[in-house]
């Protein structure tokens, strides 16, 4: 007998009734609402989930992703909305390897936006295309009643190819591989929140918002065998460390004096009661592969600006399955787990 298509699977109960800002945190509740929601109903396999699918079509490999970025303020030091949309759809392509092919834009608009506004958005929005070699070859727009949508919000969808003999997802780290990270963090969420909050800092911090998928090709080009691939938006390193170690039954140890963080921003993040580990980038990336090819990757990410700060920060190990610590200068360790709720909302 064939399958019921009106049967109802079994959906993982929420603590909640109704949808909470922290659902889109990158936290334990945003994995509760992926794994409660999402995956019981469109049938998605948990261990498939990476930040793009790879999917083959007439032996071709392909990247597909899609983001949607709603960001608040949508002008923030060092970067813009229109520069994000591009950007993060971007990168997301390249932590499966893929070379960015094209992008697709829509655009919901709220009834009373300027212009001159909207024009310079989208402006940046093409400047950051031409900047990663893509085009946007197709898109929509909405528009809605005046105080529903917050101005706009951009959703962006992007393709790559995936060269032969590439295989980049959380099922392939191993225990002995080496975690690297390509700069410091932190600053994209605290460059938003200080103009969203009015606040002033003593060294300017800017965000980090920039691609990096011609690192990922400086990686590939040295042959180097790379496990996984992962960049830390929402819920920053320790959420994606988290992940990973989940989705590859792995633990993970972290060295908190290799932990790349500018000092202004971790004096921002003191101020503020904020864990740098989980303030969110836009134009970093973490790397899991082999120890024994750690000093070429650094080597060869830091032949690029965007990569000068590269630094290896940890490293994987058979076990418990799951859990991140944080390996203090003193020696001792503290468990690193997913956030429950949500430092920075609306970074992204």
């Amino acid at each position: 007998m064939s399958p019921d298509p009106f049967a109802l699977s079994c959906p993982r109960p929420l603590r909640h009734d109704t949808v909470q800002l922290a659902h889109g945190g990158g936290g334990r509740l945003m994995k509760e609402l992926i794994e409660g929601v999402f995956l019981p109903a469109l049938g998605t396999d948990p261990e498939g989930l990476h930040d793009s699918a790879v999917l083959e079509v007439q032996g071709t490999r392909l990247a597909f992703t899609t983001d949607g970025f709603v960001v608040h303020p949508r002008r923030f030091p060092g970067g813009d909305l229109g520069e994000l949309a591009v950007y993060g759809t971007v990168n997301d392509l390249a932590m499966a390897g893929a070379r960015p092919l094209a992008l697709s834009a829509a655009f919901i608009l709220e009834e009373g936006l300027p212009f001159e506004e909207l024009s310079g958005l989208v402006h940046s929005l093409k400047a950051a295309a031409d900047r990663c070699g893509v085009r946007v070859v197709t898109g929509d727009t909405k528009v809605v009643d005046r105080g529903k949508g917050d101005g706009i919000f951009i959703t962006t969808t992007g393709v790559g190819l995936v060269p032969a003999g590439v295989d980049i997802h959380p099922r392939r780290v191993r225990p002995g591989d080496a975690v690297l990270v390509t700069g410091d963090l932190g600053r994209h969420g605290i460059a938003v929140m200080s103009v969203r909050e009015g606040l002033t800092f003593q060294t300017p911090i800017t965000s980090d918002c920039a691609p990096v998928h011609h690192l990922v090709a400086a990686l590939l080009a040295e042959g180097l065998d790379i496990h996984c691939l992962r960049d830390p938006t929402r819920g920053g390193l320790a959420s994606v460390l988290n992940e990973i170690a989940a989705a590859a039954s792995v633990a993970v140890e972290a060295r908190e004096e290799a932990v790349p963080v500018d000092e202004g921003v971790a004096a921002a993040c003191e101020i503020l009661g904020l864990d740098p580990l989980y303030v969110a980038c836009e134009g970093r990336m973490v790397a899991f592969l082999p120890e024994a090819q750690a000093d070429r990757a650094l080597a060869a990410l830091r032949a690029h600006p965007e990569g000068a700060g590269a630094a290896v920060i940890g490293r994987v190990l058979e076990g418990p399955a799951g859990r991140v610590t944080l390996k203090t200068p003193l020696g001792t360790s503290r468990l690193l787990d997913l956030l429950s709720g949500e430092q920075l909302p609306r970074i992204c």
